[in-house]
């Protein structure tokens, strides 16, 4: 008879942490930053595609690209921060970088996202629904919807968005004001 006390399966290894994994990889152990690039990425590529306006490929770039740099610069990461923040931080500058090296005006839809959206499928929709907020997301100009993505999503403060996006605070506010008014418009809640 077994003794109650014995079970049929061993106890699960703790799961490994951040921090042990960026020390290994920060030696040069390519297994842990393999960990650490499917323990992050999903987050991280979610906030770039917003970040890159939907552009799936733009997102993936960008977040190929963060992952680069984060290779090489881990031997520095400092443990200042948790590894999850400092990747964040990475992937909105590196997304930040990639939107000023093309010109944001060339980039804005403007007033073609209003058609963009009268385009779609006229289906019954309810104003609050997450696909809706997505779709009209993606026709913001690129700067405002940098900030709202920022700020509103993300929880950085204007003056942090300032500084990253290379404006005054007040064009921060300004451009906050604009995408919460062009989101209003486009999902038919002027009021």
């Amino acid at each position: 008879m077994l003794d109650a006390t014995v079970t049929a399966t061993a106890p699960s290894p703790p799961a490994v942490d951040d921090a042990a994994l960026a020390r290994a990889a920060a030696d040069g152990d390519t297994r842990a930053y393999e960990r650490i690039y499917r323990r992050h990425s999903p987050r991280l590529y979610a906030l770039l595609w917003r970040l890159c306006g939907g552009n799936a490929a733009r997102a993936e770039d960008v977040l190929q690209e963060t992952f680069i740099q984060a290779w090489r610069k881990l031997p520095q990461f400092r443990f200042e921060s948790a590894l999850s923040t400092w990747l964040h931080r990475l992937a909105v500058n590196t997304a930040l970088m990639e939107l000023r090296a093309t010109t944001f005006e060339s980039l804005d839809i403007g007033e073609s996202g209003m058609d963009l959206l009268a385009e779609m499928a006229d289906t019954p929709r309810c104003h609050a629904t997450g696909m809706d907020l997505e779709r009209a997301l993606l026709t913001l100009p690129p700067r405002a919807r940098a900030v709202l993505v920022l700020h509103d999503i993300e929880g950085w403060k204007h003056q942090e968005i300032a500084v990253e996006l290379q404006m005054a605070v007040g064009s921060s506010k300004a451009q906050l004001h604009r995408a919460r008014s062009l989101l209003r418009t486009r999902l038919g809640d002027a009021g």
